[in-house]
């Protein structure tokens, strides 16, 4: 109170105007500056700034948008070829010159062929980055290969390719000639008899024996009816039917004899004939009987039986046997010639038959009890250890 009378006074003074009215500009001066300087002092917020504005629209906000484009700009740098070096050496480590080297990428349109140089170096040029195949080759020696991954602009040092010698190898094929081995066994089989003497040329104990071929069923033919054995045998025959005056039309003494013999040797050689070569070799079937010597009992009986019935082809294959039921047959036709009957037709039916039991039971008895008692002389260097011939190797 006491200041504003001052004032008042001081204003009210006539001599003092002037200065009362510059000393009211000069608070005012400083009152305005005091207010601004309040309003430019207020705390960071909401304060002062209007509703409508919003701090995240200030584009100073927005930091990611700066690495992204730094991205975007390193993917727009092109990528730039490199170059790929290596050394082909051989397996001795010496260099390989003249190896054709062959590049592969990952772009299916790239691919280049050098040869290795005179110290055995390969390059190549503007390759595009990215994973690439090494392939070499060379005439004699195998083939080797190298994968790697070239960076953009790097030059790609391939460690040392060795390439080795082909390992050749040489085939050597046995082929067996079926015409040799069947010689071999039907010489094998002009070799076994029975106790060492009786001959037993019409078996053979290889279950996959080739079958012969025409000039082989003749030769074990004619082998068979020319043996010592075989004639002594009908001779043999021949003398008992003359002590049982069989067949009286052919009377007794030296003449009845040689009657009785000539009708027999006759009878065993035309059979012999038709049905081991004649018959069989227009057939082409096997006349001899394949000894079976394994399984049951049961089905080597009727392996046995059915000898006379059935027989092997010339092509492997089970069949009827039509050579031996034509030859005995035709044989006792045609020994009914030799024989004085009053019925050939009877006589041939009945010989017939009876000749194709003898068959049968000639099989179980070469199945059951033959092979324990027949010997075989095997021709020297004919066959191997194991009984089979020993063919001839020939390379193919």
């Amino acid at each position: 109170m006491r200041g504003r009378e001052i004032i008042d006074t001081a204003i009210g003074h006539p001599s003092t105007g002037r200065w009362s009215r510059l000393l009211r500009i000069t608070l005012v001066v400083l009152a305005g500056g005091a207010i601004a300087n309040g309003q430019n002092s207020l705390p960071d917020g909401n304060v002062g700034i209007p509703p409508q504005t919003s701090i995240q629209s200030s584009p100073s906000s927005d930091p990611p948008a700066a690495p992204q484009k730094t991205q975007e700009d390193a993917a727009k740098v092109p990528a730039v070829p490199g170059r790929i070096m290596g050394t082909v050496l051989d397996q001795t480590g010496s260099v390989a010159v003249g190896a054709l080297v062959r590049l592969t990428s990952e772009d299916p349109s790239f691919s280049r062929e050098v040869e290795s140089g005179d110290n055995g170096q390969f390059s190549f040029s503007n390759v595009p980055p990215g994973a690439f195949k090494l392939s070499v080759t060379a005439s004699g020696f195998t083939q080797q290969g190298f994968s790697g991954e070239l960076a953009s602009g790097q030059t790609y040092l391939v460690p040392p390719i060795a390439i080795s010698i082909e390992t050749v190898v040489t085939n050597v094929k046995v082929v067996v000639d079926p015409v040799e081995v069947a010689t071999i066994q039907e010489k094998e089989a002009e070799q076994q008899r029975v106790f060492g003497f009786i001959p037993n040329f019409y078996v053979t104990y290889h279950p996959d024996a080739p079958p012969l071929t025409t000039k082989l069923k003749f030769r074990l033919a004619w082998k068979s009816s020319i043996d010592p054995i075989t004639i002594v045998g009908v001779a043999f025959l021949a003398g008992l039917e003359q002590a049982g005056d069989q067949y009286s039309e052919f009377g007794q003494g030296a003449l009845g004899y040689g009657k009785r013999f000539g009708a027999g040797y006759a009878d065993v050689f035309a059979s012999t004939f038709l049905s081991g070569a004649i018959f069989p070799s227009l057939l082409k079937q096997d006349p001899r009987y394949f000894y079976q010597g394994t399984g049951t009992t049961r089905s080597r009986i009727l392996h046995a039986v059915g000898n006379s019935v059935t027989c092997k082809g010339d092509n492997g294959r089970s069949q009827i046997n039509y050579s031996n039921i034509a030859g005995i047959f035709a044989g006792a036709a045609l020994s009914s010639t030799f024989y004085p009957t009053k019925n050939p037709g009877m006589f041939t039916v009945s010989n017939g038959f009876i000749r194709m039991g003898e068959s049968s039971l000639a099989g179980v008895v070469q199945e059951f009890v033959l092979r324990r008692f027949t010997k075989t002389k095997q021709p020297v260097n004919s066959l191997n250890d194991t009984g089979d011939p020993a063919p001839s190797p020939k390379k193919q």
